[in-house]
C-alpha cells in the first residue's frame, strides 16, 4: 500500500480523455474517507495535458484512507483504491491557521488568540516573511539560488506571484507561461503543464524548508498588449482560480493572497473579489489562510472570507506603528507585508537603511503585528530580491532573525499591551511600545522597544512583593545584557547611549 506522510500531499495519477479540452469540458474528483468513517474529505481533480488527470489530497490524520473518483469522463469515474497515511514527523505541524481556532483545545489558549497564528498541531507559528514576487518566472538557475538563500536566512513566509511581473527594474519576460500559446495570444483556457509542474515543485521545496507560500493570484503589473494576464476576463479569472486552487490547495505551506495591490485593478469591483473569494473557498477542502491587499486604497478587512489583514503602508512616516488602529479596527492578525525594502532604488519604499527595516520589525512585533522583510538593492547584482529572487546583499535579514528568536523565545501569552506602561514612573506612552503578559498588572514579564530613542536611564515602579531581573538587548548588534542582581519598589536603570534599545523585566518566582 501507498504511504505518505501526515499533512503531506498524496498524488492521485489517472488517464482518461484527450478529446477536445478537458481542461474545461471534464470534471474530476475524488472522495477520501478515513477507514474509521471519522474523516471525509471530497477533493477537486485537473488535467495535466497528454490525457494525464490527477487529485492532489493532504491527510490531516494519519492512518487507513480509503478514495473512490466521480468523473463526466467514464474512464476516470467510480476508480478506488486506498493508502496509508503515516504519523507527522518532527518539524511537520500541518497547516498555518488562526490560533483562536487552534490554541483553545490546548492548555496556552488566551484571550489574544484573535490576532496571532499556530500550526493545527498547536505549536505557535510566528510570521517572519520575505518578498520576492517573481522568483518562480525566473531562469532555473536563479530559481536555485533563491532556495538557497531561503535556507540560509530566518524567513519562514514568502510572498510571491503566479504571473509574471513588469515595473522598473523587472521587465524581462520569464522563463514560462502558466497558459499555452505565446505572446499575445495566449490561450486562457489551457494551461501550460511544464510551468504547473515546476511550480509546484518549488511550493513543495519551500514546504521542505519551512516557508509558508502567501501566494498571490492575481496583480496589476502586466505587460497587457504581451501577456494580459490582469485583463482577463471575469470568467477566465475564475477558470484560473478553480484550476490553481484545485492543484495547489494540498500543500500544507499554502495561504491565499487574492492580490497585490488590489486598487490597482480598478476594473475589478469588490464584488468581484468577493466572487473570487468564494470560487477559492469551494475548492479549497482544507481553509487556508486567506488575504488581500492594498497600494493606497485598504480593502474592507471586515470581509467575513478575510482570515488576516494584509497591508501596505499609505504614508512614509507611519508604517508598523499602524498595527495598533488595524487590531482595534478588525479584530484579526495583522500582517504588514509591504513595510518597505532595505535597498537604494529611487523610490522612496524602496531605499531604507537596514537600521530603518529593522527597527520596522521590532515595531510592529511590539505592537501585536508581524512584518514582511523586503530587499531592494540596485547595484549589488543584476537581480533585485525583491522581484527576481537570486541573492540577499543586505544587512537587515540576520537582525530580523535576531528579532524572531527573541520573541518565539516569549511566553505564548505575551502580546501588545494596550495604553498603559507598567512600571514605569513618569514616562509618557508615545515613545515606547510596550509587550507583556500581565495585562496592567505589572506582575510578570514585560519588554520595552526604545526605537530610535535613546535616553539615558529609565526609572521603574515594581508592583509591592515583586522582583525583578533587567536585561538590556541591543537589537542592531544582537546583545543581550542581563543587570546584576535583582530589582523591586523604584527603580532606575542605567542605558547606553545608542538607539535601538529593547529592556526585559522578569519576575523572579
Amino acid at each position: 500500500m501507498q504511504t505518505v506522510e501526515q499533512y503531506k500531499v498524496f498524488t492521485l495519477a489517472l488517464e482518461g480523455t484527450s478529446d477536445g479540452n478537458p481542461y474545461a469540458d471534464v470534471e474530476l474528483s475524488a472522495t477520501f474517507t478515513l477507514a474509521d468513517g471519522s474523516e471525509s474529505v471530497v477533493a477537486g481533480g485537473f488535467y495535466k495535458d497528454n490525457g494525464n488527470y490527477a487529485v492532489n489530497f493532504m491527510p490531516r490524520l494519519a492512518g487507513t484512507w480509503n478514495y473512490v473518483t466521480a468523473s463526466n469522463d467514464p474512464q476516470l469515474a467510480g476508480i478506488t483504491g486506498s493508502f496509508e497515511a503515516t504519523p507527522a514527523t518532527e518539524n511537520n505541524h500541518g497547516r498555518v491557521l488562526l490560533a483562536k481556532d487552534v490554541l483553545p483545545h490546548t492548555d496556552v489558549f488566551s484571550t489574544d488568540e484573535d490576532f496571532n497564528f499556530a500550526y493545527e498541531d498547536g505549536t505557535r507559528y510566528y510570521p517572519f516573511g520575505t518578498t520576492c514576487y517573481a522568483w518562480v518566472n525566473q531562469e532555473p538557475e536563479c530559481q536555485e539560488e533563491t532556495l538557497k538563500t531561503l535556507a540560509e536566512n530566518p524567513f519562514n513566509k514568502i510572498r510571491m506571484c503566479v504571473f509574471p511581473k513588469f515595473y522598473d527594474y523587472n521587465v524581462d519576460d520569464p522563463a514560462m507561461y502558466a497558459y499555452q500559446g505565446e505572446k499575445g495570444n495566449f490561450d486562457h483556457a489551457r494551461f501550460n503543464e511544464a510551468f504547473w509542474e515546476n511550480f509546484e515543485h518549488r511550493v513543495a521545496q519551500l514546504d521542505e524548508l519551512g516557508i509558508e507560500c502567501d501566494l498571490i493570484v492575481l496583480h496589476p503589473y502586466d505587460k497587457p498588449e504581451d501577456w494580459g494576464f490582469s485583463r482577463m476576463t471575469k470568467e477566465e479569472d475564475i477558470f484560473y482560480l478553480r484550476y490553481v486552487t484545485r492543484r495547489l490547495s494540498a500543500y500544507k505551506n499554502i495561504w491565499w493572497s487574492l492580490a497585490n495591490e488590489w486598487d490597482l485593478l480598478p476594473w475589478k469591483t469588490a464584488e468581484d473579489w468577493d466572487q473570487y473569494a468564494r470560487v477559492i473557498m469551494a475548492n479549497d477542502p482544507y481553509g487556508h489562510l486567506r488575504s488581500i491587499h492594498n497600494c493606497r486604497e485598504i480593502f474592507d478587512h471586515n470581509h467575513s472570507w478575510i482570515t488576516h489583514v494584509s497591508w501596505q503602508r499609505c504614508d512614509l512616516q507611519r508604517t508598523s506603528e499602524c498595527v495598533i488602529d488595524l487590531r482595534r479596527q478588525y479584530g484579526k492578525p495583522v500582517l504588514i507585508d509591504e513595510v518597505g525594502y532595505e535597498g537604494n532604488i529611487n523610490w522612496g519604499w524602496g531605499n531604507l537603511t537596514a537600521e530603518e527595516e529593522v527597527r520596522r520589525f521590532w515595531e510592529g512585533c511590539m505592537r501585536g503585528g508581524y512584518v514582511t522583510h523586503g530587499e531592494t538593492y540596485v547595484d549589488r547584482g543584476p537581480k533585485l530580491w525583491w522581484a527576481h529572487g537570486g541573492k540577499l546583499y543586505g544587512d537587515s535579514p540576520s537582525r530580523i532573525g535576531f528579532c524572531r528568536k527573541f520573541f518565539e523565545s516569549l511566553p505564548g501569552d505575551m502580546d501588545w499591551m494596550p495604553d498603559e506602561t507598567p512600571f514605569a514612573v513618569g514616562t509618557q506612552t508615545w515613545d515606547i511600545t510596550v509587550y507583556s503578559n500581565d495585562h496592567g498588572k505589572g506582575e510578570d514579564d514585560v519588554v520595552i522597544y526604545l526605537g530610535f530613542f535613546r535616553p539615558a536611564y529609565r526609572e521603574f515602579e515594581a508592583a509591592e512583593g515583586k522582583k525583578y531581573t533587567v536585561d538590556v538587548i541591543d537589537t542592531w548588534n544582537m546583545t543581550v545584557e542581563t543587570f546584576p542582581g535583582t530589582f523591586e519598589g523604584k527603580f532606575s536603570i542605567d542605558l547606553p547611549s545608542k538607539q535601538y534599545l529593547a529592556l526585559r523585566l522578569r519576575v523572579v518566582e
